[in-house]
């Protein structure tokens, strides 16, 4: 299977809402203080619409949208990885590299280190954000909106 990565389109906005969602509820996600209850969830492509913000989603063959990560600012020299999510039959297929490698080399050109929350039962996000050379907190490295995750990452850029 072939897959293509783009930028996120006004037409993707709810297509990728549902994604995310229906990823959360797999693992439980589908609470406060999680992106199950960001405002901004349908609203992508005027989010990621900026310099130092970006957001794309990836295509299969049919042109079916099937997963998207993004890159925000959080401080002027710190980003954050956000909602990076595949469907269930997208994951093992090496999409989720092509992905990580986008996003990474778009953050090195506005910010100094990236940030991820996450949750520790998805086990396999996980390993994949170790295996890119990010570094277990403690803590949250700033606050923001999903207080309810309970692992974070730092990866110098």
């Amino acid at each position: 299977m072939e897959y293509k990565i783009r930028l996120i389109e006004e037409k993707d906005n709810k297509v990728i809402e549902k994604i995310i969602r229906e990823c959360l509820i797999e693992f439980g996600g589908n609470r406060e203080g999680l992106a199950w209850a960001d405002p901004d969830l349908g609203r992508f492509s005027e989010i990621y619409n900026k310099e130092g913000y970006r957001y794309w989603v990836v295509e299969d063959e049919e042109g079916k949208v099937v997963g998207g990560v993004g890159i925000g600012k959080l401080t002027d020299d710190v980003c954050e990885l956000q909602k990076m999510y595949l469907l269930k039959e997208t994951r093992g297929t090496g999409v989720a590299h092509k992905l990580m490698k986008i996003a990474l080399d778009y953050a090195k050109l506005y910010y100094k280190k990236c940030y991820i929350e996450t949750l520790s039962n998805m086990i396999a996000a996980n390993k994949f954000y170790k295996k890119y050379g990010f570094i277990s907190l403690d803590k949250p490295y700033i606050q923001t909106a999903h207080y309810a995750c309970d692992v974070w990452y730092i990866k110098e850029l």
